[in-house]
């Protein structure tokens, strides 16, 4: 009787740890599960997310006037950007110069609380999380992501799913002007300068480096001919300093005064600081 006493209170005392441990185990998975799912952004971009640091300095040493914020965010998901282009087609320098505005380097709210890089709205299709953000109107639905790279990858297919954006994928891949102007007529985004603005960011941050990762030997210099008729064309020019006079830049440019007055529809002599003289006629 008494052997059969100690062993029931050994079973229980052993049922009993082996519950403890359990429920211990439960915490554990459920915190690592909860810190997964959480973003921690510093300057505009996610701890989680592996760049190179060096490769960042080397590039600010080099082009003091270049966003730290955006580099590290170019940094950070340029693999993403070519991971989308190998897979659907669409230029990588256009989503990550979309990326860059629509989520301003990864510090915009809707990036930081939502994941949500590029501006989607939820439409009809959406059956995700949501969050609400005033745009165009006030607290507007927009499409919230566990991750940034399910935002790259919605982006993607929203692009390439929709029928009024089918015309930009019979443009040359190297074609990012043409994607510019094209996703602004296809109506994503509202602001006029939309084009302009992703134009500009491709340019300053030689994103077109990332296309030519995917395109190799198939990569064409689409506006390598455009720039040097523009720069063939562009007529000479002098603008005018302390000192200068008519006579003085028509010797330096060995033309007359009276050409030199005819090539810029000056009537008289009088000239002004900082005004542009052209002293070569079309």
């Amino acid at each position: 009787m008494k052997f059969k006493y100690i062993l029931v209170i050994a079973v229980f005392a052993i049922l009993s740890v082996s519950c403890k441990s359990k429920k211990r185990a439960v915490r554990t998975s459920s915190n690592t599960e909860r810190q997964a799912r959480s973003t921690d952004f510093k300057e505009g971009v996610s701890e989680s997310l592996d760049y190179d640091k060096r490769a960042v300095e080397s590039q600010l040493r080099r082009n003091p006037r270049l966003s730290r914020r955006s580099l590290i965010y170019i940094a950070t998901f340029g693999r993403d950007a070519v991971e989308e282009m190998e897979k659907y087609n669409i230029p990588a320098s256009i989503t990550l110069a979309q990326g860059l505005l629509e989520s301003g380097s990864g510090s915009g709210r809707l990036a930081m609380k939502a994941n949500n890089h590029f501006g989607i709205k939820c439409h009809k299709s959406w059956g995700g999380e949501v969050i609400y953000h005033d745009d165009d109107a006030l607290q507007e639905c927009f499409r919230k992501y566990k991750h940034p790279k399910y935002s790259y990858r919605d982006h993607s297919l929203f692009l390439s799913e929709r029928q009024r954006y089918m015309f930009l994928f019979n443009l040359e891949r190297s074609d990012y002007k043409g994607w510019a102007r094209g996703l602004k007529k296809a109506g994503y985004a509202t602001d006029p300068k939309y084009p302009v603005k992703l134009i500009s960011l491709i340019e300053r941050y030689n994103l077109t480096r990332f296309d030519k990762q995917v395109l190799g030997v198939y990569y064409k210099e689409t506006y390598k001919e455009e720039k040097r008729r523009e720069s063939a064309t562009r007529q000479p020019s002098h603008t005018v300093v302390k000192g200068d006079t008519l006579y003085s830049i028509s010797r330096r440019y060995n033309l007359s005064v009276d050409q030199l007055r005819a090539i810029n529809g000056l009537e008289g002599n009088a000239i002004s600081i900082g005004q542009q003289l052209y002293f070569k006629s079309l």
